[in-house]
């Protein structure tokens, strides 16, 4: 996956673009943990974007379907860090979301402040159950904080996929755009937040926060 960064007036850019569906390996892991590390330091807002088609389908099926224990660990870790710094930090925090969204990408979505979506023919879910899975505590906090709780038990328990619409409605995203308009339309609003006093920003953001945050935290470390 290739990894686009740059600051442009303030607002932090970082997109993902595969070629295909978006699905993070480690490598790309690490380099939105380095470009989110940069943000942080050097710009008032950050814009999380996909490629037309896919915001991020999940981790890279073929790490963590390979029965290497240490290389899916590995992966799992800097996604859980990356959701953990996008949830946890005090600058506005928008995501373009040009299309389809599932697990790891889905939780990214809930961590950003404010989520634009596309559209059209796109799906969203957390499929671990389907997979076997139980979701970890890093993962849960922000399921429960932002997904609608009439939605909660049949996105996270039974695996249902929604389309862009029932994704707002879920809590996934806030509004839809038309297609090709998210980034646009996310960046507008990455200048936007940005003008707001900071400090006020990030204390009003994090201190409801703090005690899914020492959970998340303490997941993501142990």
């Amino acid at each position: 996956m290739k990894v686009n960064f740059n600051i442009d007036n303030g607002v932090a850019l970082i997109e993902l673009d595969d070629g295909k569906k978006n699905a993070v390996t480690l490598d790309a892991a690490n380099q939105i943990l380095e470009a989110l590390e940069e943000a942080e330091a050097a710009a008032d807002a950050i814009v999380l974007a996909g490629r037309p088609g896919a915001f991020c389908a999940g981790f890279d099926l073929a790490t963590m379907t390979s029965g290497d224990q240490g290389a899916i660990g590995k992966l799992a870790g800097a996604g859980a860090r990356i959701l953990l710094q996008l949830y946890g930090t005090g600058k506005p925090v928008v995501a373009a979301c040009t299309g389809h969204a599932f697990t790891i990408g889905a939780l990214w979505l809930l961590a950003s402040d404010t989520r634009i979506g596309e559209e059209g023919p796109y799906k969203f879910g957390m499929n671990e159950t389907a997979m076997g899975m139980v979701l970890p505590d890093w993962a849960i906090e922000p399921l429960k904080a932002r997904l609608n709780p009439t939605l909660f038990l049949p996105v996270v328990a039974q695996s249902v996929t929604l389309d862009p619409a029932t994704a707002v409605t879920a809590g996934f995203l806030d509004k839809l755009v038309p297609s090709g308009q998210a980034l646009d339309a996310a960046l507008a609003a990455a200048r936007e937040l940005a003008k707001l006093p900071a400090s006020a920003y990030a204390g009003n953001k994090l201190v409801p926060r703090q005690r899914a945050l020492e959970i998340m935290s303490a997941g993501v470390a142990a």
